[in-house]
């Protein structure tokens, strides 16, 4: 009868019909019970069409009826009602293995078919993308299936809203699938094939070859298939039919034959009663599964954090600060012929939405980029448009392709909301971090892919600038993603376009898109033309002389725009001056036309300030992220004029000011960003490409050695320096106030108003004095005077979490350690081991090195260690084995370190062998030292399954393998408990474990296995000969008591195989292994006991009750007969 106590949502169940199958015949009985079927009224329609039906609910369908009997449709005349929740589809395909001449045949394999069932499914679910689903499939349509979810799980790194159909999946009801395969065509291969064809019949063979069981791709299916099934935990039962079909064999399970065994006549067919059994449990579970899913939906909160945890800061800072463009310029290019073709839907298929601009530096790509932009913005209202500015002199996110993503995801899930159903299709959750949420590139993309498949009518226009700022190998993999949208977008009628700008290096090749050379261009000449006649202030001389210096600058110019902007605003300032037009021509041929040599020229016109400039260059270039305009200020003047730094006062020292000291500080090279939070950055990339890639930073200053990165940031590190020591006149309060208290984030404000530089300097003193040294300028005297006491006052106060503060004890051994500066870390004088444990988060430097994963800090302590060790020092061999120190590290940044705990025992905890190592090689322990529960480092590499750390703390022969913990554990007891097979064996190998040593509670190392179910190691156990197969515990159980009690049925079978256990045991309840088996319904374990014929099965408990009183209690029947039969 129907399940009407079933109300949880059991998700969608498909049904797949086999080859030459029909979505509503294979699962149709003509002659079904009227009684049964379902009242759907007298209306009548046709079938439906046999071929590529989409998937649609059944309970759209309506079926004929007549008189003289009632078809049932099992799918809709009887499931509803079975599981009245699910939401029941089907999928039609046309795989028609013959077609009469003159019908087009169908020659799509079957691969083809699975891969197009699984984007219909996808397309039908994509309102709920985390239903899940059971599949019910009759014949080879069961070989579907299998492959479509093998495709679905193969789109985990990409189409990953396809690998939800994966993972939704609970289970499979296959119904006469061949899984070795088959020929589909049955005896008409071996008797009528040649008859048929004659008779106007053609034959897809690729869907026969594809199926037959010599079919190399189809053995691959069925090898995969079953460890994913298992590893994903499905659902999976087979039926068979009983009345074979001749040539059709399988196991019986159905008492149909092939083609009927999916067919049934109502509610009381004994066949179906066992079918919707299977199809009942699995919906339950789907429920489960459902009911999880939306407990980890997100509600709009959740979404508003997640989407703001996209947005960075400096995200519009490239955007904001390219100038916009000279009025009357840049407008050709709206006329161009490959902007209009790019507009142009009708032309899509040619160019798949792509046009890129190419130019040299300095032509006025960004700029055009921003006039198309701001046009595109005005003119076309329907449109949905999003962009991203690269930018070289940037903070990281702003000059990589993970920040682009994140700006082009927050723009569109910001401006169709709509879209922000992404999360729950890629299967996010939410978690309380989630506002600090770590977005990998992958992510990104799969989010940003799912988003533009979503967009349904609605047409974005995505526009990128300066490709060329960013790193090649992050941009040639944008591009081909892009490509790959383009790629879907035109056949899917999605309006995706996509607008580039970069230099002409690197090259990198598109396969359909247009593209733009700036230079040579009719309008970008004009454009020039136009600047110059309107920005030329040359008005006191003749018209003729003024017409004559414009077109010398203009040939001059090779259409690089910045050079125009640089040497227009020269020759204003000579007229300015009053210099005649003799003297202007004269300075306009002195100028070079290289963009370059003019940057030479103008770092180099004056000897006024170099010191300044130097320094000014030097922090805009190598500073570790863009500095704010009243950083750089006292920044220089920490380098210039130390005793001019005070306390800031923007009353007397104006923002002004200090944008007027960078100008003439920089000779016009760098500017004040427009952005929310200005920073300072170059004019243009090419001034960066001229200090460091054309060597002009040596050449502009001929004193800085072959050294010169080194020497640069040993500069910056000294500027650091006396900012740090300079007299701040504010008070620090001890103790500092929580990190994210309102009163920490007043002094953290109150400090940095103040004092601007501060928080840079003490940040990121350590990073350029790092940076010197592996330059080649040794750090020795600096590390020497370091001021640590000031140093980790200020640090703290800049620390938001208190986790990461330090105490005032805390070493530079440590914080070297902690930030990986390998090079500052030998070039510390040695005084002190890095394994010596400190009170901070992770205890000693060396630790703390490998739980931030710096393991270039960890191998430079361990050389400094072994130095001082003698040359013979095994030390000094464990080092070059720690080379490769990354590969075995199991601390990560959640690691804390215990002070009650050795380093010796936290590297058994965590299976480390070379730090095991080298805490013995280094002799600074007790090696069998116990920590604050009595458990020695060997308990913890026994406990937590670590073999080799095990054999290295037993080869020391210094260790008691015996030896017991506050509750009595020992370390053989521990690993028996925790299933570490190898490490028993490497115990009892030894000879000298006490194989029956019993813990606080009476419980022995066989205990503790028999209770896990761990049998190879109960069989460890036994054959020493020397387990107590019969020891009892603190509450009289034995070994079999508990397995019998958790069902572990294989380790019944081996206790009792010994022919030593007692069988009948009683506890202090008076219950016997028997007892508990069935007080917990282990039948297989009942059974096993059972047959032993030495329990009794009518023995009393201590509250009067038999194993068979319990199992009739519980209504165990099939235990219930068990007993009664051995009675």
């Amino acid at each position: 009868m129907p399940n009407e106590s079933q109300s949880a949502d059991p998700g969608s169940i498909v049904f797949v019909h086999g080859f030459t199958g029909h979505p509503d015949r294979t699962w149709t009985q003509k002659r079904g019970d009227a009684q049964n079927a379902s009242d759907y009224g007298d209306e009548e329609t046709a079938d439906p069409p046999s071929k590529f039906r989409k998937f649609n609910p059944f309970s759209n369908y309506r079926r004929e009826r007549d008189s003289s009997s009632t078809p049932v449709y099992w799918p809709r005349d009887l499931l509803p009602k079975t599981i009245p929740y699910a939401r029941v589809l089907t999928h039609g395909y046309d795989t028609h293995l013959r077609h009469v001449l003159g019908s087009p045949l169908n020659r799509a394999t079957v691969y083809d078919i699975a891969w197009d069932f699984l984007v219909a499914l996808e397309a039908e679910r994509r309102q709920e993308p985390s239903r899940p689903i059971l599949f019910v499939a009759h014949s080879l349509g069961g070989i579907i299936v299998k492959e479509m979810l093998r495709r679905a799980n193969g789109c985990q790194s990409y189409q990953r809203h396809l690998h939800n159909v994966f993972n939704s999946t609970i289970g499979i009801v296959f119904f006469g699938t061949p899984h070795g395969g088959a020929d589909p065509r049955g005896f008409l291969r071996h008797i009528a094939e040649t008859l048929i064809r004659a008779a106007g019949f053609s034959v897809n063979d690729q869907i026969v070859n594809t199926l037959l069981p010599s079919a190399e791709r189809l053995r691959e299916l069925r090898d995969e298939f079953g460890p994913i099934a298992h590893e994903q935990n499905w659902m999976i039962h087979s039926f068979q039919e009983e009345l074979g079909i001749r040539y059709l064999n399988g196991r019986k399970h159905i008492g149909r034959n092939h083609m009927d065994m999916c067919r049934f006549t109502g509610f009381d067919d004994i066949e179906y009663k066992k079918v919707v059994a299977v199809l009942d449990r699995m919906a339950t579970m789907a429920s489960r599964k459902l009911n999880t899913t939306k407990t980890n939906s997100l509600n709009d909160d959740q979404r508003r954090t997640l989407i703001e945890s996209l947005r960075f800061e400096q995200m519009d800072a490239r955007q904001m600060s390219v100038k916009t463009s000279h009025p009357r310029t840049c407008r050709w290019f709206l006329k161009r012929p490959e902007y209009l073709d790019w507009l142009n839907m009708k032309k899509m298929d040619q160019h798949h939405g792509f046009l890129w601009i190419k130019g040299k530096p300095g032509t006025g790509k960004s700029t055009l980029m921003k006039f198309a932009l701001a046009n595109s913005w005005k003119t076309m209202k329907d449109q949905l448009i999003i962009s991203f500015f690269f930018n070289a002199r940037g903070a990281s996110l702003e000059k990589s392709t993970t920040g682009m993503y994140r700006s082009l995801l927050l723009q569109l899930l910001e401006r169709l909301p709509e879209l922000q159903s992404i999360f729950e299709s890629l299967g996010f959750t939410f978690r309380k971090s989630s506002s600090n949420h770590i977005w990998t590139i992958e992510l990104l993309k799969d989010l940003f892919e799912r988003a533009v498949q979503l967009l349904g009518q609605a047409s974005v226009m995505c526009f990128i600038d300066a490709l060329d700022e960013c790193d090649e190998d992050q941009i040639r993999d944008m591009v081909a993603f892009f490509q790959r949208l383009g790629d879907f977008a035109i056949p899917s009628d999605v309006r995706f376009r996509v607008l580039f700008t970069s230099r002409h290096y690197p090259h990198i090749t598109i396969t359909k898109g247009l593209s733009l050379v700036l230079e040579g261009q009719e309008g970008h000449t004009q454009d020039i033309t136009t600047y110059v006649n309107s920005e030329l202030k040359i008005n006191t001389i003749s018209l003729a002389e003024q017409e004559q210096i414009r077109r010398e600058l203009q040939e001059k110019s090779s259409g690089v725009f910045m050079w125009v902007v640089l040497v227009v605003s020269i020759l204003n300032k000579e007229h300015d001056q009053g210099r005649t037009a003799k003297r202007l021509r004269r300075k306009l041929s002195e100028i070079p036309g290289d963009l370059h040599e003019l940057f030479h020229d103008l770092l180099t016109r004056d000897c006024h300030n170099q010191n300044e400039l130097l320094l000014c260059i030097q922090w805009v270039l190598f500073a570790r992220e863009p500095l704010k305009p009243e950083q750089l200020y006292f920044a220089v003047l920490s380098g210039t004029e130390p005793d001019d730094l005070s306390k800031w006062n923007p009353d007397e020292i104006s923002m002004g000011l200090i944008k007027t000291y960078i100008l003439n500080s920089s000779k016009g090279l760098a500017e004040v960003t427009k952005s929310k939070t200005p920073t300072v950055q170059f004019i243009h990339e090419s001034v960066r490409d001229f200090l460091l890639k054309e060597n002009g930073l040596r050449a502009v200053w001929t004193h800085l050695g072959g050294k010169l990165l080194g020497e640069c940031h040993e500069r910056l590190a000294h500027c650091c320096l006396t900012y740090i020591s300079a007299d701040s006149n504010f008070d620090i309060e001890s103790p500092l106030p929580k990190g994210l208290s309102e009163e920490a984030t007043a002094v953290r404000r109150l400090v940095g108003t103040s004092f601007p530089f501060l928080e840079y300097a003490v940040q990121n003193i350590l990073h350029h004095a790092e940076t010197a040294d592996i330059g080649g300028v040794n750090q020795k005297d600096f590390i020497l005077n370091f001021p640590l006491t000031n140093w980790l006052k200020l640090h703290n106060v800049f620390g938001k979490f208190d986790i990461r503060r330090h105490t005032s004890e805390a070493s530079l051994l440590y914080i070297l350690a902690e930030y990986n500066m390998p090079a500052l870390i030998k070039a510390l004088p040695y005084n002190r081991s890095c394994f010596e444990v400190e009170n901070e988060r992770y205890g000693p430097p060396i630790l703390a090195g490998l739980a931030m994963q710096n393991f270039e800090a960890v191998r430079a302590m361990l050389e400094v260690q072994a130095v001082a060790q003698t040359p013979t020092s095994a030390l000094r061999g464990l080092v070059k084995y720690c080379e490769h120190i990354d590969r075995d590290n199991p601390f990560g940044r959640e690691f804390k370190f215990s002070q009650q705990r050795s380093v010796l025992s936290h590297a058994a905890e965590y299976g480390s062998e070379s730090l095991t190592a080298a805490c013995l090689l280094v002799s600074i322990e007790d090696v069998d030292a116990k920590d604050n529960y009595g458990q020695t480092p060997l308990s913890w590499a026994a406990k937590k399954g670590h073999e080799a750390v095990v054999k290295i703390l037993l080869a020391t022969k210094q260790v008691d393998v015996n030896a017991r913990d506050d509750n009595g554990w020992t370390p053989l007891s521990r690993a028996a408990a925790n299933g570490s097979k190898a490490v028993v064996k490497v115990l009892l190998a030894i000879g000298q474990v006490d194989v029956d040593a019993k813990d606080n509670h009476g419980q022995t190392p066989l205990g503790w296995a028999a209770k896990k179910g761990h049998t190879a190691i109960i069989k460890a156990l036994l054959a020493t000969g020397q387990a107590d197969i019969n020891a009892k515990d603190n509450i009289r159980r034995t070994p079999l008591s508990w397995a019998a009690e958790k069902g572990y049925e294989a380790v019944v079978k081996a206790l009792l195989a010994t022919g030593q256990v007692d069988v009948d045991a009683r506890d202090n309840n008076g219950r016997t292994p028997l007892s508990w088996a069935v007080g917990y319904g282990r039948e297989a374990v009942v059974k096993v006991l059972l047959a032993t014929g030495q329990v009794d099965v009518d023995a009393k408990d201590k509250q009067g009750r038999t194993p068979l009183s319990r199992a009739v209690s519980t209504r165990r029947k099939t235990i219930v007969r068990l007993l009664q039969s051995a009675q």
